[in-house]
């Protein structure tokens, strides 16, 4: 056995691999230390290997799912290998055959198909790279549901390009890091040929031009979904080209400050209305990657415009969309054999809602639908046949698995119904026999049983065993710590035939099952169409219903350069407000001419760093085709977001939090154009004042006379603010606040203008910081703006004992404060008020 073992792990020896045995799946020497590990499993021995135990584990065949699962998470790639025979066959072989064992599968990140081992919600990339002579290729798939992305771009933007697909796993030649395969798969010839055959056409130029570097790293792809298949067949659509200009482009840094589709606090959390798994997944994507072309990003609004105007419509085609199952992973289980009844049960419900909402969108569009809608419409047309024989075959609820039985409907196959009811009709035989051998026994106890070891049988309790055991008409089968098993002629013959009008019924059923997986398979291209209208619509009447609910404008895009929002909000921050019965407070912006760059100053806490993000994310909410939190909003298409919005410790890389201010600023700098929206927020706060000041103005100088850009800049250098004088295209602005009885109140308001100082001493105040230590840093305050102002700061600095080794001492008390805090001012007569006068001038000159 062990050499069958060694056989098939030598086949993947990367990968963890799974060995059947029985009801089991066992793990030996290094995969059973790694996998019970991994899992908190224990580990255990069985003989020898090589003189020395050999280590071992197992997972439950019905619980193996999870396991693999959390082998996947932990980044494990997992090998399947399945007994291929019965027992009894291998035993014809002779009394010491080993059982034929194969690897069925092998399951990485990439490629997992799985239901419960996916997020419904998000796609599943596999993304493969050859790195060419001037591009970097791309091919990136998602398997469980086919769509398959090829695409170019040049190697300074493969980083940003990563993180826009967000992959689960990583492919590239030998040589060039992540997951490497050998340098002959990526063969873009070969590859383009693999294509083709798979499509059935002759060439791949009806669906565009790909790049050769593209072409190659489909090679590496197809290779690795063909090596983890094991002969299993994979869905994939025809390959979409991706053009570079086509969406908005977003670097990592600027996708973690914006938060845009990871997380409960991301913008994807706060708007996704969506109600089917694909919808969601769409919305996601388009997040990810907002348009940046005019005419598409137009297609988009129009309908969710259509959907948001017209309440009725929106509420039945939202009912009619919440009961479609996710055709597209079901119908990728099903292709790769991997599908249960249910998958067919959810196509027949998907492709039932698509022929509902066909039915309802034809009878609102006589109102003037917007020419978007069409195509859509025409994906929605169901394949009639089939959808006809799932409705005719299927039970309503069908078994996950289909050895259960009860898949076809009664009435369909009169000979599967003349099957079960002599099925039927054995169960109701065995109740008589067993009635007929309590009679003849007197033991009223006996019981007729079956399991899947020994099937049929008698059972008593031991003490009532000894009628059974004087009758020769009683065979001994098996003896219990609390039972006794017999047999009877009258029993096996009643056993046989139930078994076989099960097996025949379970045959019957397997062959319409084998009847409806062909079907679907013929009709594979049109259920996927299907599947992409529907989420289209989803996503459409989702955004929508976002609109009404959160009170959300359509934005005006243009080829311009303008940036004008009136009344924005943070969608996000709006509705975390909501929660706790708080009101956001909406800020207008306008880039453009005079004023395309904002300086903006204030008070920490004062609500800049929202200002920017909300900005940047009624941009992306805009291009991605979706209705803004705006009063009005006007945008001249962005083609680079850039925010530097918060930055933290990158310890693991060794970076330190200036460190990665200055790589994210440096990205900035060096890609940014004329056309894009840069965010930028206390840019040189993580080095000495002098140097970060320096630092700040002439990056800020940097944008406004070489990029040309769009662009907020936060900032608590308020010297910046002497650039107004010389750079024609800056703007000053301040977050709004007022001290109040002592205290400091942000107004989240953006107004005109330079803050007078950033209220750091305020804000300690209102976090709690002791009163000691705030007068103190009043103290050295003061004499470091003098010193500043006049003798400069070192000299300044000589004359504060900061580095004494005596204490500080408490501040005096105010009298003159204390006093005036006693005073009840309606209470005083007019003398009482004059005698005032002069305590409290008194209390002045002391």
């Amino acid at each position: 056995m062990m050499q069958q073992y060694l056989a098939l792990k030598a086949e993947v020896p990367s990968a963890l691999l799974l060995f059947r045995m029985g009801d089991f799946y066992e793990l030996f020497l290094e995969d059973a230390g790694i996998a019970a590990g991994a899992l908190d499993i224990a580990l255990t021995h069985r003989g020898e290997h090589l003189g020395k135990p050999l280590p071992m584990c197992g997972v439950p065949i019905h619980a193996h799912e999870a396991y693999v699962a959390r082998l996947v998470k932990a980044g494990h790639a997992v090998a399947i290998a399945e007994q291929t025979e019965d027992p009894a066959e291998a035993k014809k072989r002779g009394s010491k055959s080993i059982v034929n064992r194969a690897i069925v599968r092998v399951i990485t990140p990439g490629t997992l198909t799985e239901e419960r081992l996916l997020d419904g919600r998000r796609a599943n990339w596999l993304l493969s790279l050859f790195p060419g002579p001037a591009e970097v290729g791309l091919a990136w798939a998602d398997i469980s549901t086919g769509d398959l992305w090829l695409g170019a771009v040049l190697p300074s933007a493969l980083a940003d390009e990563i993180a826009r697909i967000g992959p689960a796993e990583v492919l590239a030649p030998e040589g060039a890091g992540h997951a490497e395969l050998p340098r002959a798969a990526f063969d873009s010839v070969a590859a383009e040929k693999r294509l083709a055959a798979r499509l059935g056409v002759s060439t791949l130029d009806g669906f565009g031009q790909f790049p050769r570097a593209a072409l190659a790293a489909a090679g590496g792809l197809l290779s690795h979904i063909e090596m983890t298949a094991r002969g299993a067949a994979v869905l994939l659509k025809p390959p979409r080209l991706h053009l570079p200009g086509a969406a908005m482009a977003i670097d990592g840094a600027t996708r973690r400050s914006l938060e845009l589709t990871d997380g409960p606090t991301s913008l994807l959390a706060a708007i996704d209305l969506t109600v089917t798994a694909g919808g969601g997944r769409l919305l996601a994507g388009e997040l990810a990657a907002p348009l940046a072309n005019l005419r598409a990003i137009e297609d988009r609004l129009d309908l969710v415009q259509w959907f948001a105007a017209d309440a009725d419509l929106r509420d039945e085609a939202r009912r009619i969309l919440k009961a479609a199952p996710d055709l597209a992973r079901a119908l990728g289980r099903i292709a790769a054999g991997r599908g249960s009844p249910r998958d067919l049960a959810a196509l027949r419900d998907g492709l039932r809602a698509a022929r509902g909402l066909g039915g309802l969108l034809d009878s609102a569009s006589a109102g003037g639908a917007p020419p978007a809608l069409d195509p859509l419409r025409m994906g929605l047309e169901p394949p009639s046949a089939l959808l006809a024989l799932l409705e005719a075959a299927l039970v309503e609820s069908p078994p996950l698995q289909p050895n259960d039985g009860g898949v076809i409907l009664p009435g369909y196959d009169a000979a599967l119904d003349e099957l079960r009811l002599l099925a039927a009709d054995s169960r109701a035989a065995i109740a008589a026999l067993e009635g007929d051998l309590r009679a003849r026994t007197g033991v009223q106890t006996l019981r007729v049983k079956h399991n899947n070891v020994i099937g049929y049988h008698v059972e008593v309790a031991p003490k009532a065993a000894d009628p059974l055991m004087a009758d020769p008409g009683f065979f001994h089968r098996q003896t219990l710590g609390n039972a006794m098993r017999f047999d009877t002629e009258a029993l096996r013959g009643l056993a046989s035939r139930i078994a076989q009008a099960q097996a025949h019924a379970l045959a019957a059923e397997a062959a319409h099952l084998e009847t409806m997986r062909a079907d679907v398979l013929a009709t594979a291209a049109v259920i996927g169409r299907v599947a992409d209208a529907l989420a289209a619509l989803d996503r459409a009447s989702a955004l929508g219903e976002l609109a009404v609910r959160e009170g959300l404008v359509r934005p005006r895009l243009t080829q311009g350069m303008e940036f004008r929002i009136v009344a924005g909000r943070h969608p996000v921050v709006e509705a975390a407000l909501r929660r706790k019965g708080e009101a956001f407070v909406p800020n207008d912006c306008a880039l453009e001419g005079e004023a395309r760059v904002w300086l903006v100053t204030g008070p920490n806490m004062g609500g800049k760093s929202t200002f920017l993000r909300q900005n940047a994310l009624i941009a992306v909410l805009a291009q991605a085709g979706s209705f803004v939190p705006a009063a009005e909003a006007t945008i001249g298409l962005v083609d680079r977001l850039y925010s530097r919005v918060g930055a933290s410790d990158s310890l693991a890389e060794g970076r330190s939090t200036f460190m990665v201010e200055m790589v994210e600023t440096a990205a900035i700098l060096n890609g940014a154009t004329g056309r894009s929206l840069l965010l930028l927020d206390e840019v040189g706060r993580g080095t000495a004042t002098w140097d970060g000041l320096a630092l700040a103005w002439a990056i800020l100088e940097s944008i406004h006379d070489r990029i040309g850009a769009r662009a907020l800049f936060a900032s608590h250098y308020h010297e910046l603010a002497a650039l107004k004088a010389r750079l024609d295209g800056l703007s000053l602005r301040t977050m709004k606040a007022r001290q109040w009885q002592g205290d400091l109140v942000f107004l989240h308001e953006v107004g005109e203008g330079a803050a007078p100082g950033s209220f750091g001493l305020d804000v300690a105040r209102l976090a709690g910081v002791p009163a000691d230590v705030l007068a103190r840093a009043g103290e050295i305050l003061g004499k470091l703006e003098k010193g500043e102002a006049g003798r400069g700061a070192k000299e300044a600095l000589s004359d504060l004992p900061l580095f004494a080794a005596a204490p500080v001492a408490p501040p005096p008390a105010d009298g003159l404060r204390a006093r005036l805090a006693d005073i009840q001012p309606d209470s005083l007569t007019p003398r009482a008020a004059l005698d005032l006068l002069y305590e409290l001038k008194s209390l002045a000159d002391d």
